[in-house]
C-alpha cells in the first residue's frame, strides 16, 4: 500500500440536540487503491464517519485530510474541489436517485457538476462496468429499476466521476442475499480494475471480510480494533469484534471463508 489518500486524526463529532457523541477521537487511514471496512454494531457511529468523510457534516475536533491536506484548512473553492474527490454511495437505493432523471442523466451528473464534457461513450462504459447493458438502461427511469439495479447505477455514477475515495454506506443492506452477492461481485471488479480507494461501512461482517483488505472496528464511537480482514475475523481481540464474529457465525454467514479474490486477501 502507498501513502494514505485519506487520513482521519482524532475526529470527534457530537450532536447537541440528542447529546450523542457519535465519534470519539477516531483515527485511521485509507491508502490509494485500498479497501477498508468500517464495521461495528448499529449505533456505533459508522454512518456519521461516512458523512464526515464525504463532507456532509463537519467534525467538532480532529482533522480529515486528503493526500495530507486538511480539508478544514482549505479555501472554499479548494475544499469544494477536494470534496468532489470523495463519492458517497448511500444505503437506500430507492431514495438516493432522483426520480425525475433518466439513468443516462443520473450517471452523467457528476461530469456536469465538474463542468466536464459529457462523452457519450463515458456513461455507456460506466454502465457496462457495473454489468448494465447501456442499450437497455440508458433511457430508463429509477422507478423501472430493482434495488440491485439502482445500486449499480449509483456505482456507475461513482465510476464516471473518477473519485479517489468511494464511501459505500451499507450498500447491500436493503438487498436480498442473491442480489447482495451479485453486487459485491461488481464492487470487487471495480476495486480491482480502477484506481479508487474504498471505505465500506457495514455491519455485515461477511461482506467486509470478502471485500476489504483491512478492517476498522468501531464501538460506541471509538476505534477498538484494526487489522487485516483475515486476522480480525480469525482472532478478534476486542469483545465488540468477537460479538460481530459470533453473530455472523450464528446467522450462517460465510465470514470465516477464504477470500473470493487474491486482492481481498492482501
Amino acid at each position: 500500500m502507498t501513502a494514505p489518500v485519506l487520513e482521519l486524526r482524532g475526529v470527534t463529532k457530537a450532536y447537541r440536540r440528542t447529546g450523542v457523541v457519535a465519534a470519539r477521537n477516531v483515527s485511521f487511514t485509507v491508502s490509494s487503491g485500498e479497501a477498508v471496512g468500517l464495521i461495528g454494531p448499529s449505533g456505533a457511529g459508522k454512518s456519521t464517519i461516512g458523512r464526515l468523510v464525504a463532507g456532509l457534516e463537519q467534525p467538532d475536533a480532529g482533522t480529515i485530510a486528503l493526500d495530507g491536506a486538511d480539508l478544514a484548512g482549505l479555501g472554499r473553492r479548494a475544499r469544494r474541489a477536494a470534496r468532489r474527490r470523495v463519492h458517497l454511495v448511500f444505503q437506500d437505493p430507492y431514495a438516493s436517485l432522483a426520480a425525475h432523471m433518466r439513468v443516462a442523466d443520473l450517471v452523467a451528473e457528476p461530469l456536469r457538476i465538474r463542468k466536464e464534457r459529457e462523452a457519450a461513450g463515458t456513461v455507456a462504459a460506466a454502465l457496462a462496468s457495473v454489468r448494465l447493458d447501456p442499450a437497455r438502461y440508458l433511457g430508463r427511469w429509477p422507478h423501472e429499476l430493482s434495488g440491485g439495479e439502482r445500486q449499480r447505477v449509483a456505482l456507475a455514477r461513482a465510476l464516471v466521476g473518477r473519485p479517489d475515495v468511494v464511501v459505500a454506506d451499507e450498500p447491500t443492506a436493503m438487498l436480498d442475499p442473491r442480489v447482495r452477492a451479485s453486487l459485491l461481485e461488481v464492487m470487487e471488479e471495480l476495486r480491482d480494475r480502477h484506481a479508487m480507494s474504498w471505505l465500506l461501512i457495514t455491519h455485515d461482517l461477511a461482506a467486509a471480510r470478502r471485500f476489504c483488505h483491512r478492517l476498522v472496528v468501531l464501538d460506541r464511537g471509538r476505534v477498538v480494533e484494526t487489522g487485516t480482514a483475515q486476522a480480525v475475523v480469525a482472532a478478534p481481540a476486542h469483545p465488540a469484534t468477537a460479538a460481530l464474529v459470533a453473530a455472523a457465525r450464528r446467522l450462517g454467514a460465510a465470514a470465516v471463508a477464504a477470500p473470493k479474490t487474491e486482492a481481498a486477501a492482501r
